[in-house]
């Protein structure tokens, strides 16, 4: 499932592409052509992402929700002559023509998009925990839900009640980045370990977003300073733990361990990520 650099990457093209533009809107599919019908010849205002949810905007106040899901993808396709027949099964299709060019984007295989308004945007971002790729994210929000529960910090960090946005990738490595066991209770994780690791992954995900990929190892990790060949792996990028059950960790040598955490595969280093053992009861 796309992680949240992967919305805010889609949001940001989207809006480069369409916003203030009068746009078709269709549904090859069929799936979505009532609602394709009531938006065909608006204008789109925006787009914009919360967690691993994306939210387009046109006017009149009408608002597209999609969720890829675990197979979903929308794709951009600028500066072509003439727009193709759809390929495959659309369910959204948007076409911006100006003189000469056209802009299309097609949306295959999410696990929503709806039409809904503002408000019902506003009560699926309310059920959202913080987005660290959002300016108006509250990090203390996280913090004091981690804090309150007992739960492992490696569920606690994928509930998008909690965080939204974090996916297995970013779960994984963010938890070996600060030394911190997946099956940790909240409750034990110190809170300036919590504000660090939100600070990291800010920082994380603004360069996914960047880039279009996760890259989550330091400078004197990379292949170039380690003399290692780069990873080959269809998520791209360069990590510490994740999917490296086996292999020698990065720091310590130590294999990559793995086990299923809340029906999710999850990596750690034994030795960088020493298993948490409550104090004895006196």
């Amino acid at each position: 499932m796309p992680e949240g650099h992967t919305l805010h990457r889609l949001a940001r093209d989207l809006t480069d592409a369409f916003a203030a533009r009068g746009v078709r809107v269709s549904s090859p599919q069929g799936r979505f052509a009532d609602e394709a019908a009531l938006l065909d010849a608006s204008t789109v205002e925006s787009a914009e992402a919360w967690g691993k949810h994306l939210f387009v905007t046109f006017t009149g106040e009408r608002v597209v929700h999609v969720h890829l899901g675990l197979y979903g993808s929308f794709a951009i396709t600028a500066g072509v002559e003439s727009v193709p027949a759809p390929v495959g099964q659309v369910r959204l299709r948007l076409v911006a023509a100006d003189d000469e060019r056209a802009t299309y984007a097609d949306l295959r295989g999410p696990t929503a998009c709806t039409l809904m308004t503002p408000a019902e945007q506003g009560a699926i971002v309310d059920r959202l925990g913080p987005d660290p790729l959002r300016p108006d994210a509250d990090p203390e929000r996280m913090v004091e839900r981690v804090r309150r529960s007992r739960a492992p910090i490696g569920t606690l960090l994928m509930d998008q009640s909690v965080l939204a946005g974090v996916g297995n990738v970013y779960r994984a490595e963010v938890l070996f980045r600060h030394r911190v066991h997946p099956l940790r209770p909240g409750t034990a994780v110190r809170r300036r370990t919590l504000e660090a690791m939100w600070d990291d992954l800010v920082g994380l995900m603004e360069e996914g977003v960047r880039t279009g990929r996760i890259d989550t190892v330091r400078p004197e990790h990379t292949p170039e300073a380690m003399g290692r060949p780069p990873r080959q792996d269809d998520h791209g990028g360069e990590v510490y733990v994740y999917r490296r059950t086996g292999q020698p960790c990065f720091v310590c040598e130590r294999p990559v361990r793995t086990d299923v955490l809340a029906t999710r595969n999850v990596f750690w280093c034994a030795r960088c990520q020493p298993a948490y053992r409550p104090r004895a009861v006196q």
